[in-house]
């Protein structure tokens, strides 16, 4: 495996030269910090990650968690990693001041979390599921719930989970049957099963707070009449110590990839004595959990566009060492006396490792992008910057959840076919990381929910005000880059993709408007790769005007050669991907319908 698993120069390069993170620190919350402080929290989680992450990757693929005895047996680093979190304040990062929090930008926290997933993807759910349940006690919960709870969370001695799934209903949350029934005593009693429950169970928390979607008896059919509740494995007593509250581990998923991370199925309340604690008010469950969907998606898109990263440094490597053939010569022939040419030198290899460089890159640029708007809209001071930083977030989320994890596993498979049959073997990580990858694609929504929720909720959103904004902010970029003799051309381009885009939502839309929405939405994933390649060329090309400009800078931050690549490979992108977006249009376009189901069945 390689020494260099993430590119920290292009990841600080894009989060404080591109996007510019430095201009948070003027904001309110965030004005104590400043940019050597932030340098040195994403330092101390590339050490903490080269010590007690990347050496166990290749370990807990090859022992994977286990269910046994009612809990789940994870590798050892799990207990390390969750007690360092804690202590580092990783888990509390973004935090109030007030909650034991650092108040870091989100930006900033995210980078090093990515730092983390690159280097061994299996450990940081761990410490994520954790802040994000913390954060939902923290958003909604009462004071009680907050003091009992939270101090221990972001300490990292409990752990936290989000409780959705169940086997009868899937991705269809609308359709969950877990109940929840009063009692006169403050607490709801508890009874179902939840499934695909990440970091459910193991043997080295001392407790686990689950957040829990259930029905209160009587509640409205449908998402509207799903609660929130607190529902820990052991309760606390007034004395401190804990109860068992009647969860039960029934069993742990094993999985094709992240084997080290746990995927658990939990009963609730098989003895009658499962305990609940209403979150916020009744009935708001899943709009309270969706408020912190934004987050969860930034971080699957992270977590591919690490992995993917961590796959490219590896062929990378492989590539710059390995033997074979030969370059040909003028005519067409192969000199057999002549030294063999490293893998690298051959020009199917090089667009594969550009193929793999302009989606790792240009999707950590994206998560980057993601956050600073996370960043801006929860530090607004006015009703304008408030709305148009919730629409671009708004607008973009669906295209970072899938981008990153659709796009990332092209990426890896290409990474291994460099490595060509060693790929495919055990002793390299390749294979590994392909399989890691697979599920991000799967988490908080496939990649046709997502697509149905761009087009069928994003693009019409307030008028399409979301969609007009971030044409401007692209089409800002296209006025920068037009501004260079070299940029112009691919600034033209881009400005023609996004003129294609509009005449796609006009063929598109009247279905809508008629009320035909299952044909509206029939081809949703396609319009999710166009929009996906629109926007990663954006981002390409604005790297690119950045790098034009440093070029001309006699005080160059990097080498002349750094910035180099970054333009050479907006143009690899503008000439092998971009032009995918034709091909996407021709069938948005087309008339003929072969995907909705009529009265005869054609698959068979």
């Amino acid at each position: 495996m390689p020494k260099k698993y993430v590119d920290l120069e292009t990841l600080k390069y894009i989060l404080y030269d591109i996007h510019k993170i430095e201009n948070l620190l003027f904001r309110e919350r965030f004005q104590e910090h400043d940019m050597e402080s932030l340098d040195l929290f994403i330092n101390s989680v590339k050490e903490f990650s080269d010590r007690e992450l990347y050496p166990y990757l290749k370990e807990m693929d090859e022992t994977p968690a286990y269910h046994k005895d009612g809990t789940v047996i994870v590798h050892k680093q799990v207990k390390k990693v969750m007690e360092k979190s804690g202590e580092m304040g990783i888990i509390a990062a973004c935090f109030d001041y007030e909650d034991g929090g650092l108040q870091i930008p989100i930006s900033v926290f995210q980078a090093a979390l990515y730092i983390m997933d690159a280097a061994n993807n299996h450990l940081p759910g761990y410490p994520s599921l954790t802040l994000g349940s913390a954060e939902l006690i923290v958003e909604f919960g009462s004071d009680a719930l907050k003091e009992t709870y939270v101090p221990n969370m972001l300490a990292g001695t409990w752990s936290g989970t989000m409780c959705l799934t169940e086997p009868q209903a899937g991705s269809s949350l609308s359709d969950i049957v877990t109940k929840a029934t009063p009692t006169n005593e403050g607490f709801y009693k508890i009874t179902g099963q939840k499934i695909f429950i990440s970091g459910g169970d193991h043997q080295f928390s001392e407790n686990f707070v689950h957040l829990v979607l259930a029905r209160i008896e009587g509640a409205p059919k449908g998402t509207k009449g799903i609660s929130l509740f607190v529902v820990p494995k052991h309760r606390p007593k007034e004395d401190g110590t804990l109860e068992y509250n009647d969860v039960m581990t029934v069993a742990d998923f094993q999985k094709m990839g992240q084997r080290g991370y746990c995927t658990t199925h939990l009963g609730f309340g098989d003895n009658d004595d499962c305990r609940g604690w209403l979150v916020g008010e009744e009935h708001k469950g899943l709009a309270q959990m969706f408020l912190m969907m934004n987050g969860a998606r930034i971080a699957v898109g992270r977590g591919a566009a690490a992995i993917a990263m961590a796959a490219y440094r590896t062929s990378l490597q492989y590539a710059n060492e390995r033997p074979q053939g030969r370059k040909l010569t003028a005519d067409g022939k192969k000199n057999p006396t002549e030294k063999q040419s490293l893998i690298i030198e051959h020009p199917d290899v090089r667009r594969m490792l550009l193929l793999q460089k302009s989606i790792a890159e240009g999707s950590l640029s994206l998560i980057l992008l993601a956050s600073k708007y996370h960043d801006i809209l929860t530090t607004a001071t006015s009703k304008e910057e408030k709305e148009k930083y919730n629409l671009l977030l708004e607008m973009i989320i669906p295209i970072v959840k899938t981008y990153p994890t659709e796009a990332g596993i092209v990426s890896v498979n290409n990474g291994l076919q460099v490595l060509g049959g060693y790929g495919f073997c055990t002793d390299f990580s390749l294979q590994q990381y392909y399989r890691d990858i697979r599920i991000m694609a799967l988490y908080e929504g496939t990649t046709g929910i997502q697509s149905q929720d761009l087009l069928g909720r994003k693009v019409p959103m307030q008028n399409g005000k979301g969609l007009e904004l971030l044409v401007a902010e692209i089409t800002n970029t296209i006025l920068a880059a037009s501004k260079d003799d070299e940029l112009k051309k691919y600034a033209d381009v881009l400005g023609g993709k996004l003129k294609l885009s509009q005449k796609v939502l006009s063929h598109l839309m009247p279905f809508a408007m008629k009320g035909n929405y299952e044909r509206y939405l029939a081809d949703a994933n396609l319009f999710m790769e166009y929009m996906s390649i629109v926007v990663l060329g954006w981002l390409w090309l604005e790297m690119s005007v950045d790098a034009k400009k440093e070029l001309n800078n006699a005080d160059k931050k990097y080498s002349e050669t750094f910035y180099e690549s970054k333009i050479h490979t907006m143009k690899f992108y503008f000439k092998y991907e971009i032009p995918k977006t034709n091909a996407l249009a021709e069938s948005l376009m087309n008339t003929e319908v072969v995907t909705i189901k009529k009265d005869k069945e054609y698959i068979l």
